[in-house]
């Protein structure tokens, strides 16, 4: 079966599933919560809606929902039985909870399903446009320039950035609803219609980046599990296991964007930072993502201030950071001023040279601003020790 026709399905399952939900909202609070008998013509017209909606839901790895709604005037005995012997009314809430939990447990599954089928393409996609992105923007003038010159502010269409809109669209297909859309897709879409020279440079530098999350989040699935061996942790763990703990990691199992990935990710979950952002220039020599935050800092007295900090990522695997790398990285540094940035930190999936370290040091014993910091493999390795689910998540260790 070809995607497109898939997604069709699974779009039409999606129209029925929520003409259930709402036929469920309108009936559910017609139902008996206490001794009752009898029933009423409202709820038994949406008992014959939801019996001719059923066959619309596709099974689900062999599962569909097969039950009609409850019997209200069942239902209602029930609970009056319930109340004769005096006993909690366990077994009638199960049954008039049932189509909710049904319904609940459908649509995870339609997602669930659904984000399955996407993954392939839409990691394709997405790929596809950050490349298109940067190529478009690379032959663009600054946005800085784009003003000084005043130049016109036409919208920019060649085959590049009509291609954009049309692999968007086709993320937005397969997406469908199973992403809630957190990022900036509203200013991504304004950006597209006016379509100038500063517009791309917004897509590329702020909106892009901030969807991307969101489609991550529909690729990865926050539900699908992580496949582990078939084993008693319990006994396991009472053999006592011999041999050593390591903290090396897999870094090759990953590439320069997926490195940068982890790296936001880990900033993310530390302590003592915060607004931490996607910064993005095209033209910077390694068409690297840099990373801005803010560094907590707090006194003895008690008085808090922060620090803006940049990250640049340098994912090596066959060489380690020369001096090359560190002053390429302190000359980029004047595209993200003003503010005033304090710290730069280089975090690398290799070592630094002798010297690179010498360059820092000298750097930093000068007073030069901003100081330095090195993060190599074994600092990046330390940090994942203790954030192990990074560590696995990324497919750093197997």
């Amino acid at each position: 079966m070809e995607l497109d026709e898939l997604l069709t399905i699974f779009d039409k399952v999606a129209v029925n599933l929520k003409k259930l939900e709402q036929v469920w909202d309108r009936a559910s609070p017609l139902l008996p919560e206490g001794p009752a008998r009898g029933s009423t013509p409202e709820y038994q017209n949406l008992v014959r809606t939801w019996d001719a909606l059923l066959p619309g839901l596709a099974q689900i790895d062999g599962w569909t929902i097969t039950e009609e709604l409850p019997d209200m005037d069942a239902l209602g005995q029930m609970f009056l039985d319930y109340a004769e012997i005096q006993e909690p009314a366990h077994g009638a809430y199960a049954i008039r909870d049932k189509p909710g939990d049904d319904l609940g447990e459908y649509r995870f599954r339609l997602d669930q399903a659904r984000r399955r089928a996407i993954a392939a393409r839409l990691q394709e996609l997405t790929e596809q446009i950050t490349g298109l992105l940067r190529g478009i923007t690379a032959v663009l003038p600054t946005k800085d320039e784009f003003f000084e010159q005043q130049g016109k502010r036409n919208k920019l269409d060649t085959l590049e950035t009509q291609r954009v809109e049309d692999v968007l669209g086709e993320i937005e297909r397969l997406l469908g609803d199973t992403v809630e859309r957190k990022g900036r897709w509203g200013d991504l879409h304004r950006h597209l219609r006016f379509g100038e020279v500063n517009d791309w440079h917004d897509i590329n530098e702020s909106d892009w980046p901030s969807v991307s999350v969101d489609i991550e989040a529909a690729h990865f699935g926050e539900t699908d599990p992580i496949p582990v061996p078939e084993v008693d942790l319990g006994v396991a763990g009472r053999a006592r296991p011999a041999g050593g703990a390591t903290t090396a990691l897999n870094w090759s199992a990953l590439d320069p964007d997926q490195f940068e990935r982890l790296l936001f990710d880990i900033l993310r979950s530390l302590d003592g930072y915060q607004n931490v952002d996607w910064l993005m220039k095209t033209n910077a020599a390694d068409r690297g993502r840099d990373i801005s935050l803010e560094r907590v800092v707090q006194d003895a007295a008690g008085a808090t201030r922060t620090e803006r900090v940049i990250v640049q990522a340098k994912h090596y695997t066959s060489k380690s950071v020369g001096p090359g790398d560190v002053q390429d990285s302190l000359s980029r540094l004047s595209m993200w001023e003003p503010p005033v940035i304090r710290f730069l930190i280089i975090a690398t999936s290799s070592r630094f040279t002798a010297d690179a370290v010498r360059i820092v040091d000298q750097h930093n014993d000068l007073g030069k601003q901003p100081q330095i910091e090195m993060w190599p493999d074994n600092r990046m390795e330390v940090l994942l020790s203790q954030q192990p689910t990074l560590a696995i998540t990324h497919g750093l260790r197997s």
